[in-house]
């Protein structure tokens, strides 16, 4: 039976996923009306991420603090204010301020809306709570680059953002009754160092994909940044990783993996669009529709996930998901060279299809976590998979160039270097073994 819980669940995992994707099959039609290179128009959508990212880590002690319910309102909020001042940019600095005030609310949404999985829905509903999750993420990766593409055709690229405010009304008229909040510590420099860290190091790919030479003082600040940080958790009263966490081997696994896929997927899917538009010499709208692909196979994959889980266990499950992942992006990788459409879709189809068994992933990490740290968990988890989203993307400026035939290039070795990671991550998740065990932190 679905609740209320499931509707805001739906409603908010399609929005702070889609105003992703609909921005950067977008994002070519600002690039040609404000003059941007690859550089600056990937910007519009790191502008997003970054913060997103970056916050996750504070959100979660947030949640814990004052419930879902009051988190989810003012993150609503925020999210209309950013949305409001994009929609009306003069200029790219507007858009991009607009951008982090969104990314900034997302990081609140996010993990109040999972921690509802964990502390709302009894056990027996939490897998289908996280297949809704997974399906509306699939729905925004379809929908978000059609849209954004059909409403950069046909309309103007503003409307991306004005056609948000809907869905923020629909989402707030929906949210649930609060769960009773429960105050924790939290380290306020810690958080900063983290999000320092990701800040540093999006930074570094960022400028070097413009051969700036400020990438390596950057990459090594984020180095050093980095260190300070993992020798503060060790002190520190209140870490920003709680240490039942920190010390769980399964939560650590899932952590790892969801950053790797992250990382391998986001970026590559994010710039898709701008690959078929410049190299294929596609429209906007027809750039976008190949990912309709991937969100079609992994939503008819999905109910079949249950029963593959039964018979081969969770862990062979999620490897062999990933490797079918890191196929598809091969075989993408392997037609690139051909200036069609129909060749890429048996790859994209793949990705779809081994993306579905990842959604186990975070039903054993909320598992684990138990419903006192749900709300750390649940940022844990999405700035994993946030940040690495954001690396992916800045990385894959660094692979492509300003012409047709090296974005094509730059593009084929990204999917390459993206399918590597899964296989990664697929090793990782088998080493998680049949018989892990879900410890419930207490």
């Amino acid at each position: 039976m679905l609740t209320r819980v499931h509707a805001t669940i739906a409603l908010i995992a399609f929005l702070t996923a889609a105003d992703n994707t609909v921005v950067a099959a977008a994002a070519p039609s600002v690039a040609a009306e404000w003059g941007l290179g690859v550089t600056a128009t990937q910007g519009v959508t790191v502008a997003y991420l970054l913060p997103f990212a970056g916050l996750l880590l504070a959100a979660g002690p947030i949640v814990d603090r004052f419930g879902e319910r009051a988190v989810l309102r003012s993150g609503l909020l925020a999210f209309a204010v950013g949305t409001v001042v994009a929609a009306s940019a003069v200029g790219y600095w507007q858009l991009v301020a607009g951008r982090v005030v969104q990314g900034a609310a997302a990081a609140l949404l996010v993990p109040a809306t999972l921690s509802l999985v964990r502390t709302r829905l009894a056990a027996a509903d939490r897998a289908r709570a996280a297949a809704v999750w997974t399906i509306a993420l699939a729905l925004a990766l379809a929908a978000g680059p059609a849209i954004g593409g059909l409403v950069a055709e046909h309309l103007h690229w503003t409307w991306v953002f004005w056609g948000t405010l809907p869905v923020l009304v629909a989402a707030s008229a929906v949210l649930p009754e609060a769960r009773h909040a429960a105050a924790r510590p939290t380290d306020v420099i810690g958080l900063g160092l983290a999000a320092l860290v990701m800040l540093l190091a999006t930074g570094a790919l960022m400028v070097l994909a413009d051969g700036g030479i400020l990438a390596v003082p950057l990459g090594a600040g984020g180095v050093l940044v980095a260190l300070w940080f993992v020798a503060r958790e060790r002190q520190s009263p209140a870490p920003v990783v709680p240490a039942e966490l920190a010390r769980d081997k399964v939560f650590r696994s899932v952590l790892v993996v969801q950053a790797l896929w992250g990382l391998g997927v986001t970026g590559v899917c994010v710039v898709t669009p701008l690959v078929h538009q410049r190299w294929l010499g596609l429209g906007p709208a027809d750039a976008a529709l190949p990912l309709v692909a991937v969100a079609a196979s992994l939503i008819l994959t999905a109910p079949w996930v249950p029963a593959v889980l039964s018979a081969v266990g969770e862990a062979k499950a999620v490897s062999g998901g990933l490797i079918v992942v890191a196929l598809g992006l091969v075989e993408v990788a392997a037609v690139n060279e051909i200036a069609l459409l129909w060749p890429r879709l048996p790859g994209l189809i793949l990705i779809g299809v081994g993306s579905a068994f990842t959604v186990p992933l975070t039903t054993l990490a909320l598992e684990v976590a138990g419903e006192r740290l749900a709300g750390a968990a649940s940022g844990l988890l999405s700035a994993a998979r946030e940040f690495a989203g954001a690396l992916g993307v800045a990385a894959v400026a660094v692979f492509v160039g300003g012409t047709a035939g090296e974005l094509a290039n730059g593009y084929t070795a990204a999917l390459v270097a993206a399918a590597v990671l899964q296989v990664g991550a697929a090793l990782i998740a088998a080493r998680v073994g049949e018989t892990a065990r879900v410890r419930t932190v207490r």
